[in-house]
C-alpha cells in the first residue's frame, strides 16, 4: 500500500507536467499510466509550441465541407459509421466557430497560450533538457493569393493583441528554408514560437525531473480508480495507491473513467497520423513548415522528417485508415523533396477535443478531491506545462496565476 497526497492518472505531456508542477510545490505525488511516459497521444504531434495561437480551428467553409463529405479532402477524413454519434458534437463545434465564439475563445485561452513557451523553457531548464528547445519559430506558406489575403487580415487583428509575425515573400521564405520548392506565393514567419525535435524526449525528461524531486511513477490501471474511505484508490503493478486527491489527465481515455462517476462531458477525438521520411539528397529543414491550404506539417524530428495529417473523425479505437497520406503526398512532395518512409506504416493518435476547443481544468463536478485536466485538442504539447501549473495551484490551495473559471467542466452542465 502506498499513500500519497495526489495521484495523477495519465503520463502524457499533460499529466506528466501536472505531476512535475505538483512535486515542485512540495506535495507527495504518484504518477500512474499503463505505459511509460509520453508513449501515447503525446508522442505524435508536430512538435510546435504554439504560443502565437489566438483562434481555434474553425469548422471548414462550405466548399471544403463538400470535399470532406465526398472523401476528397486532404485536411480531414471520417468514418461513416461514426457520424450518428458525432453529429451533436459537430453541431456544437459549428456553434463555437462563429466569429464571436472564436473571439471569446481567444480571450479566454490567451492567458494559457501566452505563457506556453515560458513554462516549457522553465521546466526544460530545471530538467537539464534545454537541448530540446528550438527557438527559431515556424513557417506557414500560402499557395494562393486568396488564402494569403485571408491570413493577412487575421494577422492585423493578432497584432492588436500583441501577437507579432513577419510577412515574407517567396524569396524570404526560401532564405529561411532553402530546400522548399517555390510552389507558394508568400509565407508568414512566427519567430516568437518554439518547437521541439522529440515530444517523447521532452515528456521523458519531465518525468525524470519529477522522479528527482521525489515523485513516483507506477504502471497501473487508471480505469480502476474508486473511492476507498476518505481516499481515492487506484491499482498499480506495485499494489494499491491511496491519495487524498486525484487528477485525471487521461486525454481521449478520460470519458471511459468519468462515466463511472456519472460525469459525461461532450468530448470527441480527432484522430491524426504521422510518418517519418528521409529527405532526398542533402535537403533539410530548420523548423516546422505548415502548408495550410493542403492541411499538413513537415517538421524536422530526431527520427527524420515528420509528416503529420489533419483530422480524422472516427471512433477512438477503430482500425487506422491513413488515407490522407495518399491525398496529400503529391502536394507535400511538390513542396519538399521527401524521400522514402522510415517506418513500415504510419503512427496514429487521438486528440481529445471539446466542441469549444478549450480544455477542462478544474474540479470534477460532485466529486470531492477529484480534478480534471484533459481535452487539450491540438495543443497538448503546447499547453501541458501551463495547464499543469494551473491544476497544481488549484489542488494545493495557492492563488491561480489566472482565473480558472473559463475552463471549468460546469460550462457543459
Amino acid at each position: 500500500m502506498v499513500r500519497t497526497d495526489v495521484v495523477v492518472l495519465g503520463a502524457g505531456m499533460v499529466g506528466t507536467a501536472a505531476a512535475l508542477h505538483l512535486a515542485k510545490s512540495g506535495v507527495s505525488v504518484v504518477l500512474v499510466d499503463r505505459r511509460a511516459p509520453g508513449e501515447e497521444t503525446s508522442y505524435g504531434n508536430a512538435g510546435i509550441v504554439e504560443s502565437n495561437t489566438f483562434f481555434p480551428y474553425p469548422i471548414p467553409k462550405p466548399d471544403r465541407l463538400l470535399a470532406i463529405a465526398l472523401k476528397q479532402a486532404t485536411e480531414a477524413n471520417y468514418h461513416l459509421a461514426h457520424l450518428p454519434k458525432l453529429l451533436p458534437w459537430l453541431f456544437a463545434y459549428a456553434k463555437a466557430s462563429t466569429p464571436q465564439a472564436m473571439l471569446d475563445f481567444g480571450h479566454k485561452m490567451r492567458p494559457l497560450f501566452s505563457r506556453a513557451s515560458l513554462e516549457h523553457e522553465a521546466l526544460m531548464k530545471d530538467a537539464g533538457a534545454e537541448r530540446y528547445l528550438r527557438k527559431n519559430g515556424w513557417l506557414k506558406v500560402y499557395r494562393t493569393a486568396e488564402a494569403f489575403e485571408k491570413a493577412k487580415k487575421d494577422l492585423e487583428f493578432l497584432a492588436t493583441q500583441g501577437i507579432t509575425s513577419e510577412i515574407l515573400d517567396k524569396e524570404g521564405c526560401l532564405a529561411l528554408e532553402p530546400a522548399l520548392a517555390p510552389v507558394f506565393r508568400n509565407g508568414v514567419f512566427w519567430s516568437s514560437a518554439s518547437s521541439v525535435p522529440s515530444p517523447l524526449g521532452v515528456t521523458r525528461a519531465y518525468a525524470e525531473q519529477f522522479k528527482k524531486l521525489g515523485g513516483t511513477f507506477l504502471q497501473g490501471d487508471a480505469m480502476k480508480l474508486h473511492r476507498s474511505g476518505h481516499y481515492w484508490r487506484v491499482e498499480t503493478d506495485e499494489g494499491p495507491v491511496d491519495a487524498s486527491q486525484a487528477v485525471i489527465a487521461l486525454g481521449p481515455w478520460a470519458p471511459d473513467l468519468l462515466k463511472r462517476f456519472d460525469i459525461n462531458l461532450p468530448l470527441e477525438v480527432k484522430r491524426g497520423y504521422h510518418r517519418h521520411y528521409r529527405p532526398r539528397g542533402n535537403a533539410g529543414l530548420s523548423r516546422p513548415v505548415l502548408d495550410p491550404e493542403v492541411g499538413y506539417v513537415v517538421a524536422p524530428m530526431e527520427q527524420g522528417l515528420r509528416l503529420t495529417t489533419g483530422a480524422e473523425f472516427a471512433a477512438r479505437d477503430a482500425e487506422p485508415t491513413p488515407v490522407q497520406f495518399e491525398r496529400l503526398m503529391p502536394k507535400a512532395k511538390e513542396l519538399f523533396p521527401l524521400g522514402d518512409p522510415i517506418e513500415d506504416k504510419p503512427w496514429m493518435g487521438s486528440r481529445p477535443c471539446f466542441p469549444d476547443s478549450m480544455p477542462v481544468i478544474g474540479q470534477a463536478p460532485g466529486q470531492l478531491g477529484l480534478w480534471l485536466d484533459y481535452g487539450h485538442a491540438h495543443w497538448g504539447l503546447t499547453l501541458g506545462p501551463v495547464s499543469g501549473r494551473l491544476i497544481a495551484e488549484m489542488t494545493t490551495g495557492k492563488t491561480p496565476f489566472t482565473d480558472p473559471k473559463p475552463y471549468a467542466a460546469e460550462r457543459f452542465l
